[in-house]
């Protein structure tokens, strides 16, 4: 662990560790329980891990799904989406209009348990708490497979949380890893760019926009909060399969030219070339897994095997008046090659993009509270240690409770919680 930074020492009630959605949303709430408080947030700036998409990037939920206490979306187009910059500015206005007391450029370094509360070490000093509320999110540690150590030392290495544009990369064609959001619609600015763009296939499930009159967020959105009310709870934590499902990956659409759907095959016939999970390197390329075709069909099955149906479900059981689904037009393209092997120099490939996501960041915890996956063991965000608390992250209490949309009901009930200790 870190020493602390030089400085005073300071006492406070409840410290907030970040200062994005969750943070902000906590701060709110603390603020109206009169709990004195501050929140620290490593970044110079306020904005969050919004700071770190690139240059084109827009909100993938649309702006109906602001329901930030205080913040929530009455304009004339609901169903339109924000671009990064705007996303940006919108905290940074939020952060004052709520007065949260933020303490920018201060990264913690140690949190450890003294006399029945907290110590918290930073690079500016250390803290002393009665509580602490972990609300640095789940966009901490960009995540790379080891494998990459073994490409050639002349290809350009970026994971998704450093690309901006194409500008950044040299000439040639470029390998993205992963069909997450963030793979699918960093691949459509390559190609935008003009760039070639050879595209390693995941089974994040591709989903259509809209459904069934509505943004398909809208649906997604109605499950994780009025599910239950009609026995409909597989968006709720205790129904996931097992803990690793927190981390699932989420449907592939963009919020882009006023919102669409990604569909793997249509950038195949776009010029993009596909092939399977990256699995490593072999006498000067890349080797693939050779299942392209089932994968294809695997990603384009999950949203009717899951959510799809969930929202069927939803809609029967609330008696909503609803247009039927759009029937799914067979697609059976392929690849003219099986996508299983690269090779670099033949095929001028450059660059390599890892969009494949991020893992949690807790290792300023000097505490026995994390499992085995790095999350925090938690109630409704009231860890097992008293005092300590977490909002913002993947399936806390729900689907979306690292979102926009849910984050602030459960900054709400900590909030509470801190105020009757």
């Amino acid at each position: 662990m870190s020493s602390p930074g030089a400085g005073p020492v300071h006492d406070i009630d409840t410290l907030v560790i970040g200062a994005g959605q969750a943070g902000l949303a906590t701060s709110y709430w603390l603020g109206r329980h009169g709990v004195d408080h501050q929140l620290l947030e490593r970044r110079p700036e306020l904005g969050g891990a919004w700071q770190d998409r690139w240059d084109s990037f827009y909100l993938n939920t649309p702006n109906f799904a602001f329901l930030l206490p205080e913040l929530s979306y009455d304009g004339p187009a609901p169903d339109a989406f924000l671009p990064r910059d705007e996303v940006i500015g919108l905290f940074r206005d939020y952060a004052a209009r709520i007065k949260a007391p933020v303490r920018l450029g201060t990264e913690v370094t140690r949190v450890g348990v003294v006399d029945g509360g907290f110590t918290v070490e930073t690079n500016q000093g250390l803290w002393k708490a009665r509580n602490v509320v972990l609300a640095n999110g789940a966009f901490q540690r960009p995540r790379i497979p080891a494998s990459a150590a073994a490409l050639p030392r002349h290809i350009l290495q970026l994971h998704s949380h450093d690309y901006r544009n194409a500008q950044q990369l040299p000439d040639g064609a470029v390998l993205v890893v992963g069909t997450g959001q963030s793979g699918g619609q960093i691949t459509e600015d390559l190609l935008d760019a003009g760039r070639e763009v050879h595209l390693a296939v995941a089974t994040c499930p591709e989903a259509p926009r809209r459904y069934r009159g509505q943004d398909v967020f809208y649906w997604i959105l109605q499950l994780n909060l009025h599910g239950p009310e009609f026995g409909i709870n597989g968006l709720q934590t205790d129904q996931l399969p097992s803990p690793a499902a927190r981390f699932m990956c989420n449907p592939l659409i963009s919020g882009n030219g006023g919102g669409h759907s990604i569909h793997l095959r249509d950038l195949g016939r776009r010029g993009v070339r596909l092939h399977g999970r990256f699995e490593g390197t072999d006498d000067g390329g890349l080797v693939f897994s050779d299942d392209l075709p089932a994968r294809l069909a695997l990603v384009e099955a999950g949203f009717g095997e899951r959510l799809g149906r969930m929202a069927d479900a939803y809609i029967a059981a609330a008696g909503i008046d609803a247009p039927p689904a759009e029937p799914v037009l067979a697609d059976d393209w392929l690849p003219a090659e099986s996508g299983a092997r690269l090779k670099l120099e033949a095929e001028d490939v450059t660059s390599v993009i890892w969009c494949t996501g991020y893992g949690l960041d807790f290792s300023f915890l000097d505490l026995p509270v994390l499992d085995e996956w790095n999350y925090p063991r938690h109630s409704r965000g009231v860890t097992e240690v008293p005092g300590l608390y977490a909002v913002g992250l993947p399936w806390l209490t729900k689907h979306l409770s690292a979102t926009l949309s849910v984050v602030g009901d459960d900054a709400e009930f900590v909030a509470a919680h801190v105020a009757g200790r």
